[in-house]
């Protein structure tokens, strides 16, 4: 039995920060904690918050006007990462690289997001981070938004411009055109077909249909079109739906299920948690409005880590905290849009309120600027991972899935996760990589922008290929363009604001770089082989 006291020390938390409302183990109860069987692999949580900045969590930013006392305490009790990237600057393509350790822009989707009804971009064969550990014995679940695509057919049947609806059909208009729709039916090669025993979320939150999905099925019969005054693309709602609801019906499910699994002291489970904000709509419940001084914005993340705090809550009260490896990330940057009002507003009016959330970093959201896939990273793993150490090793969360394998001793073939590297000594502390002096454990890292435009990272010199952010930001200053340049250089050591574009001025180095990108394009990979041919 490890009581309570016990455990946060091992934690690295102190019995002061845990107060309602405050750390991430806040109400965590007694703590105590059966004796596992032998063996018995370790659970996994995946929380992945949607367009939180680098700078909005405390922990990594002084300056930051978002009170984050949870995701500070996972940074406490873990290993905090300040060299972490998203495999892109957007949404979908970020969640396909986690799930599956291959950059999105080797499929069909070479630039932005996924829209509302298209089709599943995961191929049926395609090993995910779901089938890995169902194959292994996990209990799967994902609770929040896919935005990776289903096979809406048997819903939604478009209509011809001009053509009548048949009789007793309900004809809805959405951004692609008008057509009729039967919820009865049921969603196809969602989630539960790419490796999660139980689904519950939105496709999108700010996508038709509005209204929660189990498994293949919408919760309840959207029959109402969502007014224009509601946030969010034209489409079919369910009566009475609620943006502020959304968040905290995610944890409510989340909660429940670790609770269930918790219980079955046997099997081990994995929870991918892709949460829906602070991505637009920005939704924070009345409870939390106005208490910050970030506007909406603020107020949401300040609610999110309230939420997360519960979900550790619930972890250590079931007694399995001590056997479950938690990760903590971003899918991008921040689009820096305050909220308030419309639950939206224009990109960077967070920064009125002195608020930056890229931090010390250029660029936003959709751009090949650090601000853009520059993100939050947190693993905490008691008696594994180091308590309170901070690393600047260069990683990727698309190594997510090769790390998870070597966790669990799967074996992954080397026809799957082409671009995933083993970052497990890392995670537990090994002296490895440019922490202990070593060279980086990644040749390199492929950043990918909202626009298309490919960079490369190799130690402190990223390569840009294009002018410009390629994404939310546009041309950016002049400077950043010089006339004969084709691309951007810069030197993150030196120049860590990409403000001096050596592109012109170093061309054997822009040289090397595009060398190491074209290889990576033209092999099909960027993690070197794991087994001998």
């Amino acid at each position: 039995m490890m009581h309570r006291r016990r455990f946060l020390q091992a934690s690295g938390l102190s019995a002061a920060a845990l107060t309602v409302g405050g750390s991430a183990l806040a109400h965590c109860g007694s703590c105590a904690t059966d004796k596992k069987p032998a063996g018995k692999q370790p659970n996994v949580i995946l929380i992945l918050v949607d367009d939180m900045g680098f700078g909005d969590p405390q922990c990594y930013n002084a300056k930051s006007l978002i009170p984050t006392p949870n995701i500070d305490a996972l940074a406490t009790a873990g290993m905090r990462f300040t060299d972490a990237h998203s495999p892109s600057s957007v949404c979908t393509p970020t969640r396909y690289g986690i799930l599956t350790g291959r950059y999105c822009w080797r499929t069909r989707l070479k630039k932005a997001v996924l829209w509302e009804w298209d089709s599943p971009l995961i191929a049926k064969d395609r090993l995910t981070m779901g089938k890995m550990f169902q194959s292994l014995g996990y209990s799967t679940a994902c609770v929040g938004k896919w935005h990776l695509g289903e096979d809406w057919s048997r819903i939604r049947t478009p209509l011809k411009k001009g053509a009548k609806p048949p009789k007793g059909k309900t004809v809805f208009k959405d951004k692609k055109n008008s057509a009729t729709y039967d919820f009865t039916q049921p969603i196809l090669e969602g989630p539960n077909e790419r490796g999660f025993d139980y689904y519950f979320g939105t496709s999108v939150p700010n996508f038709p249909p509005y209204c929660f999905i189990e498994n293949d099925h919408t919760v309840g019969i959207p029959t109402l079109a969502k007014p224009d005054t509601m946030f969010g693309h034209p489409g079919p709602m369910i009566k009475g739906w609620d943006l502020t609801q959304i968040m905290p019906g995610l944890f409510n499910k989340a909660n429940s299920w670790v609770k269930t699994e918790a219980a079955k002291k046997d099997k081990p489970f994995f929870l991918y948690l892709p949460l829906t904000g602070p991505h637009t709509p920005i939704a924070p419940t009345k409870e939390f409005q106005g208490k910050t001084k970030a506007g909406w914005y603020g107020d949401f993340i300040h609610q999110i880590d309230h939420h997360i705090g519960t979900l550790m809550k619930t972890l250590a009260d079931s007694g399995e905290a001590d056997n479950t490896l938690v990760i903590f990330t971003s899918d991008n940057g921040s689009p820096a849009r305050l909220g308030t009002g419309d639950m939206a507003g224009n990109k960077m009016t967070v920064h009125k309120t002195g608020h930056i959330p890229a931090g010390d970093w250029r660029g936003l959201k959709s751009d090949a600027w650090e601000g853009g896939h520059r993100v939050p990273f947190i693993v905490v793993w008691p008696g594994k991972t180091p308590a309170g150490k901070t690393s600047k090793e260069p990683i990727s969360s698309v190594d997510l899935i090769a790390t998870l394998a070597a966790v669990t001793g799967y074996t992954l073939p080397d026809t799957t996760a082409q671009d995933s590297h083993n970052l497990l000594d890392l995670f537990t502390g090994k002296p490895v990589g440019i922490d202990a002096g070593k060279p980086a454990l990644r040749e390199a890292i492929v950043h990918h922008s909202g626009g298309g435009m490919f960079c490369l990272r190799q130690g402190s010199w990223k390569l840009i290929c294009g002018l410009g952010s390629g994404g939310f930001s546009g041309k950016g200053p002049a400077s950043l363009r010089p006339k004969g340049a084709k691309g951007q250089l810069y030197n993150l050591k030196l120049d860590p604001k990409e403000n001096d574009n050596l592109w012109l001025k170093q061309p054997k180095k822009v040289a090397k770089l595009t060398a190491i990108l074209n290889k990576y394009k033209k092999t099909g990979r960027s993690a070197p082989l794991r087994h001998k041919k």
